[in-house]
């Protein structure tokens, strides 16, 4: 038997191993974020979006970063970022900002929640994704509260 056919074989094998897409990994059940279903919009355009998170084995600073969109148009705007803490534990967040004036309006919206940390590799600090979360909300305006003077336009 000749050796060119076997090692023909192994090459052929070698490279439908490297061709074949890799098995997804297993999401680690231990790391989440949530969108809760409503934000709020006040009168001057500030948007509060909230939720939960849960993040283990940061080697650097992790963020939890919020954009908002409406259907109405294609333009995402970031709303505030919050540092997270990977501890193992559940945490509440809330993050508030500001979009482009009149963007957005009380609503139907969809939300990306990122939990991102920028780890050290070599020179470059490369982003490290621990969670993420897309949801439809609801985005309502904020109301006056009962026993608060009206403003008027004096």
């Amino acid at each position: 038997m000749s050796l060119r056919p076997a090692l023909t074989a192994v090459a052929g094998a070698a490279l439908l191993l490297l061709a074949a897409p890799a098995a997804p990994a297993a999401a680690d059940t231990s790391e989440s974020v949530t969108v809760d279903p409503t934000g709020r919009i006040a009168e001057d355009g500030t948007v509060t979006l909230s939720g939960t998170y849960r993040c283990v084995g940061d080697s650097g600073s992790v963020v939890l970063s919020t954009s908002i969109g409406q259907s109405n148009s294609p333009t995402q705007y970031g709303i505030g970022g919050t540092r997270a803490v990977c501890d193992g534990a559940e945490h509440r967040w809330v993050n508030t900002g500001k979009a482009a004036p009149d963007a957005l309006t009380p609503g139907e919206a969809h939300v990306q929640a990122t939990l991102m940390e920028l780890r050290p590799h070599g020179f470059v600090p490369l982003p490290h994704f621990h969670a993420a979360e897309d949801e439809d909300i609801t985005l309502t305006g904020e109301t006056q509260q009962e026993g608060t003077p009206a403003k008027t336009g004096r």
